[in-house]
């Protein structure tokens, strides 16, 4: 599925005159619960340019995933790069960026409108979706930026995001969180306490439900409401 997106007929071949391209990827360990995004970008000739990985303290899933993106929108402006190609496994975001689904979500809208506003200012933006296995450094970095997060790596709830040349910015949104804030699970047979009832927005088409955001794991019992 590939699509170009906002070609501003008007811009010429500045910057590097190529197009790059962007795996990104975002994830949350709860949905919500501690998330960070990742993302690979590589020129025209495959060699990798940038990798971006922050950790965005409790968020979900989708929010994760549109940080990713916006964190390669916002690089390919910093760097001059005005032609960008964007991989995502994200199915929701690549479609409602294409206009394909509608935004219903008031937490995921601003970061919709960012970015399609950032895009419009590329000369060329092009978006296309891939399945996991497509994006697995992407993912990667995503996970690396929660274990830094929750203090499994190298540091305890930096929020950075680190650079191809090892530089790192300062934290642009979300908060660091300690371990401890992440409790195991209990072990079988012990007494856990009942999880509160989720209200997930979704529609029906072609008798499959999709979800506006957020994510079901498999195995859990759900019930069907029609509004």
């Amino acid at each position: 599925m590939t699509g170009n997106l906002f070609e501003n007929s008007a811009g010429g071949r500045s910057g590097a005159g190529e197009w790059v391209t962007a795996h990104c990827d975002g994830g949350s360990r709860g949905n919500p619960g501690p998330s960070g995004y990742g993302a690979v970008i590589t020129d025209g000739g495959g060699q990798v340019v940038a990798r971006l990985s922050e950790f965005l303290g409790i968020q979900t899933n989708n929010f994760a995933e549109y940080s990713g993106l916006l964190a390669v929108l916002k690089w390919a402006l910093e760097h001059g790069q005005r032609r960008v190609r964007v991989v995502s496994d994200s199915e929701l975001m690549v479609k409602q960026m294409k206009g394909v689904y509608k935004v219903a979500s008031p937490g995921l809208r601003p970061l919709w409108e960012e970015a399609k506003g950032l895009a419009r200012k590329l000369d060329g933006f092009e978006m296309s979706h891939t399945l996991r296995g497509g994006n697995k450094e992407a993912d990667k970095l995503a996970n690396d930026a929660m274990d830094r997060g929750m203090g499994k790596g190298r540091e305890q709830g930096t929020g950075n995001r680190e650079q191809s040349d090892g530089t790192k910015g300062p934290r642009e949104q979300g908060s660091a969180v300690g371990a401890d804030a992440y409790a195991k699970p209990p072990k079988p047979g012990q007494n856990a306490p009942k999880q509160p009832r989720q209200v997930i927005e979704g529609y029906v088409k072609d008798g499959v439900v999709h979800l506006l955001e957020g994510e079901l794991p498999d195995g859990i019992f759900v019930k069907v409401v029609r509004e």
